[in-house]
């Protein structure tokens, strides 16, 4: 049995100063053997963990469409951002990769995909709709996020969306091993989700990350 985090940033997203070392050390302190790592816009941080990490790293990344992020999982290299829905969708199809929708309808984060009517149209095409995310604070997103996985008959996932250690296992998923992505579907179907939420103020870590790396670029 499997402890995941399916959803997890390192270094290598704008917003995150988070160490390999330090997420290796945090998964393994706090019993987590299987994470997501969801970098924005890369996969370089995946797949350089992947190599190193004593535990099970599921490549991923987040990628920025002009309706809002959209999570590929089982991933070999990486996806552009901002290019359509659609084409987001093909390019994570030939890895053969699975479509995951990250914390929709967040009224925070202009990230979130939030336009219901478009999120309709491509359900044929999504595997996973994340219906619990622990930096998602606003009352009744993961209830309408569970609705509209059940309405279409899709798997869910949840995810600390870590961007610090201490975030690190705010979610616990119970499932079983698995060797590729039809049978990590499967487990994911029939895990436990256990979740809470993170402290807003930990959200400043990444708005200070975020503010930092923008300004060493501009120097």
């Amino acid at each position: 049995m499997l402890n995941a985090d399916l959803h997890v940033h390192s270094w290598r997203s704008v917003d995150s100063y988070m160490s390999y070392d330090q997420l290796i050390k945090a998964c393994q302190t706090k019993g987590i053997d299987c994470i997501g790592l969801s970098d924005h816009g890369t996969t370089r941080g995946a797949r350089d963990l992947a190599r190193i990490a004593p535990f099970k790293v599921i490549v991923c990344e987040e990628i920025m469409t002009p309706y809002g992020e959209i999570m590929g999982m089982f991933l070999n290299e990486d996806i552009p951002n901002n290019i359509s829905v659609e084409d987001t969708i093909r390019r994570i199809r030939e890895q053969n990769g699975l479509v995951c929708i990250p914390h929709p309808f967040d009224r925070v984060r202009p990230s979130a995909f939030r336009n219901l009517k478009k999120l309709e149209s491509i359900m044929d095409e999504v595997d996973i709709i994340e219906v619990f995310n622990s930096r998602s604070l606003y009352p009744g997103i993961g209830k309408k996020s569970i609705e509209l996985a059940q309405r279409f008959h899709k798997v869910m996932s949840a995810g600390s969306d870590a961007h610090s250690p201490a975030e690190i296992g705010y979610v616990h998923i119970a499932m079983e091993d698995f060797n590729n992505n039809t049978e990590f579907l499967d487990s994911l179907s029939k895990a436990k989700i256990d979740g809470r939420k993170s402290n807003v103020l930990l959200h400043l870590v990444s708005t200070t990350a975020r503010l930092r790396k923008r300004s060493n670029r501009e120097e």
